[in-house]
């Protein structure tokens, strides 16, 4: 694994087949009696949040207390932050307080990668969110739940998405998850196509490595996964559309539509869902709808991601009383994460 994980783009076809298959060991976990993993013990993490978050924040902190680091919160309402501190000086506090990893989401594209390169603090960098350009860890999440609901939960390991169809609905223009899916599941040999109003597509998409579509209607038939994506009217600085109804009659996924799909096809949604806008409630409670799988499929990507990066990294800040020889003897391996129960 790299030591920062920055963008999706970033990750060749082992690299993200390789988190997948250490998030289903992950998985496995959840199943137990005892729901910890003594990897990152001791160690340190720091979710730098400085945009509102509640699934991607949760999610995090519960991968982290679930490998037994000690986690500190950090919000830009209430800190120094609101008084003017720049990322530098935040930077650099956490960098004298010892922290081992830094999860940050940030409302500026491409704060992570200046985080991450600058110097500033030596410790890995995962993005959780950076304005509208990526989202890795979603990406990871949302080709997870794909893998085991069209793959199977146990042929998927080792496995990509190899000539699976994927449609991503909603607004592309604003979408950090739209961006991070389409260089994953390129990556793991997915076919993705986009569908949005030609007022929030990207100007430059056909530079991505998939198709474009402004027919929802069309492309259903033959989907085996249909992402909607919400309209993200905060980052919004005009109108896109004429109304909501406009929008929701072309663009949003009701009953109807689904039961166009195939039999074996999924519905996904990132979160937070506007029910009645880009998807409804029919559709929303469905057995085919995978939302509350994603949240839980989070948790266990995030543990991957995070053991990965910090578990196989235990001899670069040796303490006073080890060496680095001894810790790489004591390092978990990859393959078989170690839980309380058999350590």
């Amino acid at each position: 694994m790299m030591r920062h994980l920055i963008s999706a783009a970033d990750l060749t076809r082992d690299d993200a087949v390789q988190i997948l298959d250490t998030a289903e060991e992950m998985a496995r976990v959840a199943d137990r009696p005892i729901k910890k993993l003594p990897t990152l013990r001791g160690r340190t993490i720091c979710n730098l949040f400085f945009e509102d978050s509640t699934r991607t924040r949760i999610s995090f902190e519960a991968a982290e207390k679930r490998l037994s680091a000690d986690v500190i919160n950090f919000a830009a309402k209430g800190s120094s932050v609101s008084k003017g501190e720049s990322l530098k000086d935040t930077a650099q506090t956490l960098e004298a307080m010892g922290v081992d990893a830094v999860v940050i989401r940030h409302g500026a594209s491409g704060a992570p990668y200046r985080l991450a390169t600058s110097g500033w603090i030596d410790a890995p960098v995962i993005n959780a969110g950076d304005g509208t350009h990526q989202h890795p860890t979603q990406a990871l999440l949302d080709a997870f739940t794909m893998r085991r609901r069209l793959v199977g939960r146990d042929t998927g390991l080792g496995q990509d998405l190899a000539g699976k169809r994927i449609t991503i609905v909603g607004d592309v223009l604003h979408s950090r998850v739209a961006r991070s899916n389409v260089d994953l599941l390129h990556t793991l040999g997915a076919e993705v196509t986009l569908v949005a109003p030609p007022t929030l597509v990207p100007v430059g998409v056909e530079t991505w490595p998939c198709a474009i579509s402004y027919d929802l209607d069309s492309v259903l038939p033959k989907s085996d996964a249909v992402m909607m994506l919400r309209v993200q009217r905060e980052r919004m600085n005009a109108a896109f559309f004429p109304t909501e109804r406009e929008y929701s009659r072309r663009y949003g996924l009701d009953g109807e539509r689904m039961a166009r799909m195939p039999e074996h096809a999924i519905v996904m949604h990132p979160g937070p869902m506007v029910r009645g806008m880009e998807i409804t409630a029919e559709v929303a409670d469905s057995d085919r709808c995978t939302v509350v799988e994603q949240v839980a499929n989070g948790v266990s990507v995030r543990m991957a991601v995070l053991y990965l990066l910090l578990g196989g990294n235990e001899s670069a800040h040796p303490s006073p009383t080890t060496t680095p020889e001894r810790d790489a003897a004591r390092r978990p391996s990859t393959a078989t994460p170690r839980t309380e129960e058999n350590k």
